[in-house]
């Protein structure tokens, strides 16, 4: 799952993605608000936490923009403002929700795997493609109830199809998505291939009735056979 922080203070910022990308997130990060909106225009992202005060703008009218290009992507408020009136605002505009600042390191990552859970899962604990299920916060895979051991990016690329069912996926969008803003303008995708064979060598040989299809000259489709 890939998360973007909008932070300006450096010290929290370093430590937010030191942090998270402990827990395995794949994190991005901008500084203000005008690079905020460039990697909120050029990429997707599951979660993003969300300063209000930015040297440059309103952290409010980024979540604006985001919400105007209908994208998917959950919305942590994080502010030193612990004013009604931003919080307000803030959830009219379709943020998930809001931790003033300072908070727990521990809370922050509760809330984002809440806002996760709500948005690419109903709030269960695990998705289900067939007789796969996967269970984020554990990042456990099981086959007809079998534990199935993944490699960390077998199992991102597993989980980036599982939540969106029935999609055709670009080979670069998947390589974005799994390995960051920017890999999708690599001169290649071998890297995606080889994971890709591993983990459909995986899945056949745990029995599992779903597959990672090619699309010719476009990218894969997860389809049950």
């Amino acid at each position: 799952m890939k998360l973007l922080i909008v932070e300006d203070e450096p010290s929290l910022r370093e430590i937010m993605v030191q942090t998270l990308r402990r827990e395995q997130y794949v994190v991005e990060q901008a500084a203000d608000y005008a690079s905020g909106l460039d990697k909120i225009a050029a990429y997707d992202y599951d979660c993003i936490l969300l300063d209000i005060m930015l040297p440059d703008g309103n952290g409010l009218k980024l979540l604006e923009a985001l919400r105007q290009r209908q994208q998917r992507a959950g919305v942590i408020i994080i502010s030193a403002r612990d004013s009604l009136d931003d919080k307000i605002g803030g959830l009219e505009l379709g943020a998930d929700d809001y931790l003033p600042k300072p908070f727990h390191l521990a809370e922050l990552s509760a809330r984002i795997r809440s806002v996760l859970r709500r948005h690419q899962r109903d709030g269960q604990a695990s998705l289900e493609a067939g007789n796969v299920r996967l269970w984020p916060d554990s990042r456990r895979v099981e086959v007809a109830g079998h534990p199935v051991e993944l490699l960390r990016k077998e199992y991102d690329i597993l989980h980036y199809f599982m939540t969106r069912p029935n999609h055709t996926v670009d080979k670069a969008a998947l390589a974005e998505g799994v390995w960051g803003d920017h890999i999708d303008q690599a001169d290649n995708f071998d890297f995606v291939y080889a994971q890709m064979k591993n983990l459909r060598r995986k899945l056949q040989t745990a029995g599992a009735d779903i597959e990672i299809k090619s699309v010719y000259g476009f990218g894969y489709k997860l389809v049950r056979p």
